[in-house]
């Protein structure tokens, strides 16, 4: 039923309590998102709520804008229109937890490190480490497919998430993948949903595959002469029984902001497992030092709180950079020829797996814009991408922040986008095409 402007306010109170919904011009201006500001800002308490909030916006046409604790909010382009802000940080509640099954369902307000908690008693964890990854909800890890080091061990969101319920455009609650009610036929749900910044459907509750944590651990850090090196390193690695929960490359800068030994590149190396296992693979680490004249260094346990703390802090501009492993030191070559040298750019990332962070402290628009076309032409050599993770509003405005999509397959994401929100109502503009 359709509600006049001057009772949507009262429609909003009704279903969240006047505590749960403000237009208040300070509360507006404080959510709003690259300058646009909304009209109002709910706060859900249940997924009922929720619900019912976003069923009101599609009947009246409005815009409605899902946000977690705020980590990604310049991710994407700048969304088309904000009415209504939903702040999910509300739905905070572990609903469920199998400790016996190695499971857990959450709702999407609930932080990492607030399940973190919850888990080590029961020596569990869900691997989940992307920059900041405390105070970052899990709703909006799924929904921005965020990833840290532990992605090369245990993979993303993707591979972690069993199932979801979530509010579709029209407020209906739907469930997808485990602990299935009700399923939208033929659609692997759970995957769809990770990554579309909320443009196919607000997370409510997850439903996450947890892992024990390791007996025993142990970090390694190899201060390499040049990026040649490391890329040879890595290769040998890869093709070693070495089983790595991480394998993070850091550039002079990162090593330096980590307050690591001075080195034109350095790999550090965590391994987790059984005591035995730990302490022979750490001498193959060693060993494979020991061949290229480096030293492996052991590091304390808190240099993985250190390493998340600068890729959290680092820059007004992040960009994440995916091309080869065999491709890294060609890469960082160009990634510092396009920008200019080294002044001011840091870059870490997944070696293993080709995926670089590159973090700036130039924030000039038409400048970085020239440099991240330069750069996806040449990681297009290779199917590689770069994505501003983070960037300004006029520089997410002067280029596509996504970078180029394949006819194909961007008709398919329109394709599903109409299917699941035809009016537009959800993060309308944000994700990949505009959509």
């Amino acid at each position: 039923m359709s509600v006049t402007a001057r009772t949507l306010g009262g429609a909003l109170i009704a279903i969240v309590g006047a505590g749960g919904a403000s237009d208040d011009a300070a509360a507006c201006a404080a959510a709003a998102i690259d300058g646009r500001r909304p009209q109002w800002v709910v706060r859900p308490r249940t997924l009922d709520e929720l619900a019912r909030v976003v069923a009101i916006a599609h009947d009246e046409g409005l815009a409605v804008v899902p946000r977690g604790a705020g980590h990604a909010l310049a991710l994407g382009s700048p969304p088309a229109r904000v009415d209504v802000v939903l702040d999910l940080c509300g739905l905070d509640a572990i609903v469920e937890y199998n400790p016996d099954d190695l499971t857990v369902t959450v709702q999407a307000g609930v932080t990492a490190g607030a399940l973190a908690a919850v888990l080590h008693d029961r020596r569990q964890t869900l691997p989940l480490d992307p920059p900041g990854w405390g105070s970052r909800t899990l709703g909006g890890i799924a929904a921005t497919a965020a990833g840290g080091p532990l992605r090369l061990r245990y993979g993303t969101m993707r591979d972690l998430l069993l199932g979801v319920r979530f509010v579709q455009a029209d407020g209906v609650v739907t469930w997808g993948g485990a602990r299935v009610v009700k399923s939208v036929t033929g659609y692997d749900v759970p995957k769809l949903l990770v990554g579309a910044l909320g443009t196919l459907g607000i997370l409510g509750e997850l439903t996450l595959r947890l892992h024990p944590l390791p007996e025993a651990e142990a970090t390694c850090l190899l201060p390499l002469r040049s990026t040649e090196i490391a890329q040879d390193v890595v290769a040998r690695l890869v093709d070693s029984p070495l089983q790595p929960s991480r394998c993070e490359l850091l550039d002079a800068a990162a090593l330096a902001a980590c307050g690591l030994p001075a080195a034109a590149v350095g790999l550090v190396v965590s391994l987790g497992s059984v005591e035995g296992a730990v302490r022979a693979q750490q001498a193959m680490v060693v060993a494979e030092a020991t061949r290229v004249r480096a030293r492996a260094e052991t590091m304390g346990p808190g240099f993985w709180r250190t390493y998340d703390r600068v890729l959290a802090e680092n820059g007004p501009t992040v960009l994440r950079l995916a091309t080869l492993a065999t491709r890294l030191a060609a890469t960082l070559d160009e990634v510092r020829a396009s920008l200019g040298g080294d002044a001011g750019v840091t870059i870490t990332g997944c070696a293993p797996l080709g995926l670089l962070r590159v973090a700036l402290r130039q924030d000039e628009p038409a400048v970085l814009a020239k440099a991240i076309e330069r750069l996806r032409a040449f990681v297009d050599e290779s199917d590689g991408s770069v994505v501003v993770e983070r960037g300004s509003t006029a520089l997410r405005t002067s280029l596509d922040p996504w970078g180029p999509v394949p006819a194909g397959p961007l008709a398919l994401m329109r394709a599903l986008k109409q299917e699941f929100d035809p009016r537009g109502t959800l993060n309308p503009g944000r994700f990949v095409g505009g959509l």
